[in-house]
C-alpha cells in the first residue's frame, strides 16, 4: 500500500484532482467529507461544537449551520484552532479506519485540505500538492463559488501560504491553467504513484 497526502489551497482545484485519481482507481479518503460526517446531528462531534460555540451555530432542524460557523472561525484564529481541535482528531480516527480497510496493493489518497497547516506530512509516504497562483484561487472563489473578494481573501489567509505547501511536496500538479491541461498531469502522477506502490518505493 502507498499512502498519499493530497493537498492544495482553497480554489486550487484539489477536489477535481481527487475525483480524477478516484476514477483511475485510487482509494480516496476525503477529509472534508469525513469532517461533515463527524458533526452530523446526534454525533459527539456536533455536541462538542455546540458546547464550544453555542446553539447559534445550529440550524432550525438541529444540523450544523456551516456558513454561520465559518463566519465565526475564519475571522478569528483562536476560535478556528478550537474548532480544529474538536474536528481533526475525529477525522483522523475515521481516516485511519478507511485506510486500514484498503487492500495491500492499493494507492490510498488522503484528500486533506489542511495537511500543511496541521503538520501531517509524516503520516504519508509522499505528498502531492495541487498548486495555483493566488490570483487564480481568488478568481475561482469569486466566480465559481460566489464568494465576495473579502470572504475569499479571508479564507485564503486562514490557510498555509503557497510556499509552505510547496515546501512539503514530493509531487506538484500545476492547476493554474484550464481544466483540459489538468487531466494529463494527473494521469502522469497516477502512473508514478502506481509505479511506486508496485515497487514498494515511497520516495524517489
Amino acid at each position: 500500500m502507498l499512502t498519499v497526502g493530497l493537498t492544495g489551497g482553497i480554489g486550487a482545484g484539489k477536489s477535481e484532482v481527487s475525483r480524477l485519481l478516484a476514477s483511475y482507481g485510487a482509494v480516496v479518503v476525503d477529509a472534508d467529507k469525513i469532517a461533515r460526517e463527524v458533526v452530523e446531528p446526534g454525533t459527539p462531534g456536533l455536541a462538542a461544537v455546540v458546547d464550544a460555540f453555542g446553539p447559534e451555530v445550529l440550524t432550525a432542524d438541529g444540523s450544523l449551520d456551516r456558513p454561520k460557523l465559518g463566519s465565526i472561525v475564519f475571522a478569528d484564529a483562536e476560535r478556528l484552532a478550537t474548532l480544529n481541535g474538536i474536528v481533526h482528531p475525529l477525522v483522523g480516527a475515521r481516516s485511519r479506519e478507511l485506510e486500514q480497510a484498503a487492500g495491500s496493493d492499493d494507492v490510498v489518497v488522503h484528500d486533506v485540505p489542511l495537511l500543511t497547516e496541521n503538520k501531517l506530512r509524516s503520516l504519508y509516504d509522499l505528498v502531492v500538492v495541487v498548486d495555483a497562483s493566488q490570483k487564480t484561487q481568488l478568481d475561482r472563489l469569486v466566480r465559481l463559488r460566489g464568494m465576495t473578494e473579502g470572504e475569499a481573501r479571508s479564507r485564503m489567509a486562514a490557510q498555509a501560504t503557497r510556499e509552505e505547501r510547496l515546501a512539503i511536496a514530493d509531487l506538484v500538479i500545476d492547476n493554474d491553467g484550464p481544466l483540459e491541461e489538468l487531466e494529463p498531469q494527473v494521469r502522469e502522477v497516477w502512473q508514478e504513484l502506481t509505479r511506486r506502490a508496485a515497487s514498494g518505493q515511497a520516495q524517489s
